[in-house]
């Protein structure tokens, strides 16, 4: 059997992302399983886990990758960096028609790439196979709680980034006591899970949609929002999951509400850029507007949440929001809102984050992506091969995915 030869490659986009999609003790597996693979490691002095513990799993340590028929990094790969007529899988942000990724994704069809999508790697129900979001649902969760209590002054955490693990974070919310305080998280989905597993942690009480509209608390609660309690069809029909998610551009918000009663929002849904806005500029300049802090985990730049003007970083991760001025300003400043719209979230927790991607990438796609044979799970995940678009991508261009 041909030789696979499989490289992990040094994450290159700034900020520096710590995750690996495989960790040492995967790759072992994978190496005892397939006697005709090879997998090769760029070095890296930021990676989450030590080259040395990739070389005792039995891996290459190798600055030179060019060996190798497939390619696997986490974040996008520099335009320079990108090797022609290999496979590369990574998440692209592309098929959003991403500005910032127009290059990115006429490059990967100059080079004859095969690009595939860690992002659209899905069951055959829909359900993605692989994704960080449930990381990225704890870390904003945390960061958010951070936010608002800094703002409120009523409680202090320290960064997601100091503490060791997740076991370590989790285990600083035995001890802390909230005010009573009113969160609401947007989607149900893996972010949404990881939000909420958190918020539990930390102690608040699950309460339902109508009774977080219509009673006050002295403790801190939380409710769960899907997508039919902040959507309703244009012509007020009944209620079709599968008729918004084919045509989002059909319904109008019903989210206002929340917005009269929440302090802290967790935004946690996968956005159309099809669908309607949760509220508008205008709407966060009433004066009943009560949200403080919004942690929007999606990070929809001007999207779903109009506040949310740019990503911002570990290091870095609160701005303030002055909805009468519709602009940016210093965070906690009076009247104004707090956002966290850290893009890379998952990167606060590195090892858990990675230990659980790579979990998933063995157990449900290594097999299919090693085989011979084309799977139909990763052709869906599949943007470009030999040049072209595939068949479901050919809507990102021309203009996006070619040169005008």
């Amino acid at each position: 059997m041909q030789t696979i030869r499989l490289g992990i490659l040094r994450e290159g986009k700034v900020p520096p992302d710590h995750r690996v999609p495989l960790i040492p003790e995967h790759c072992q597996e994978l190496l005892q399983q397939y006697g005709h693979l090879e997998i090769y490691v760029q070095p890296s002095d930021i990676r989450c886990f030590p080259e040395s513990a990739y070389q005792r799993a039995g891996c290459v340590i190798s600055e030179d990758l060019s060996q190798c028929h497939i390619l696997m990094g986490v974040k996008e790969v520099p335009v320079s960096l990108l090797q022609p007529q290999k496979t590369y899988l990574f998440f692209s942000h592309t098929i959003k028609r991403q500005p910032y990724n127009r290059k990115l994704l006429q490059e990967l069809l100059k080079k004859q790439i095969r690009m595939i999508d860690y992002e659209l790697i899905t069951f055959d129900n829909g359900k993605r196979a692989v994704a960080f979001g449930h990381f990225a649902g704890v870390v904003g969760t945390h960061n958010g709680l951070l936010t608002y209590g800094r703002r409120s002054g009523k409680f202090h955490l320290k960064p997601a980034h100091s503490f060791r693990d997740y076991a370590e974070m989790r285990a600083t919310y035995t001890s802390l006591n909230l005010p009573a305080m009113k969160v609401v998280v947007t989607g149900t989905g893996r972010v949404g899970a990881g939000a909420v597993e958190l918020l539990a942690a930390a102690g608040l009480r699950k309460v339902s949609p109508q009774e977080f509209l219509t009673e006050n608390f002295n403790e801190a609660v939380y409710c769960e929002l899907r997508s039919k309690d902040m959507y309703r069809h244009r012509n007020n029909t009944a209620w079709d999951g599968a008729h918004f998610h084919a045509h989002p551009d059909e319904y109008v918000s019903i989210f206002e509400p929340y917005t009269r009663v929440a302090d802290l929002m967790i935004n946690t849904i996968y956005w159309s850029p099809k669908a309607p806005v949760f509220f508008t500029k205008e709407d966060m300049k009433a004066p009943d507007f009560s949200i403080q802090t919004i942690a929007d985990v999606t990070c929809d730049i001007e999207g779903s949440i109009p506040s949310t003007l740019r990503a911002s970083t570990i290091p870095d991760p609160v701005y303030g929001y002055d909805p009468q001025q519709e602009a940016e300003t210093l965070p906690f400043a009076p009247g104004s809102i707090d956002v966290m719209a850290v893009d890379n979230l998952p990167c606060e927790l590195p090892v858990d984050a990675s230990r659980e991607f790579s979990y998933n990438l063995v157990k449900h796609v290594m097999h299919l992506l090693l085989s011979p044979h084309q799977h139909p799970m990763i052709e869906r995940a599949t943007i470009t091969r030999d040049g072209a678009l595939m068949p479901a991508f050919t809507y990102l261009g021309p203009g996006y995915g070619h040169a005008d």
